[in-house]
């Protein structure tokens, strides 16, 4: 019983680090889909002010 113990406070260290850096990429790959849209979003926005001024 104590051997299970003790590999499972080993392993738990691993799966938390394991699990921050996953959650880290995700947040990175989100935040370069959004600025992705940002840029399409000022860009159709110029493109409106042009056809609005015309």
């Amino acid at each position: 019983m104590g051997d299970i113990i003790a590999a499972l406070a080993l392993l738990f260290p691993v799966f938390i680090v394991a699990m921050a850096v996953r959650w880290v990429r995700m947040i990175r790959i989100n935040s370069e889909k959004q600025i992705q849209q940002n840029k399409e979003i000022i860009s159709l926005l110029k493109e409106n002010k042009e056809r609005g001024s015309q």
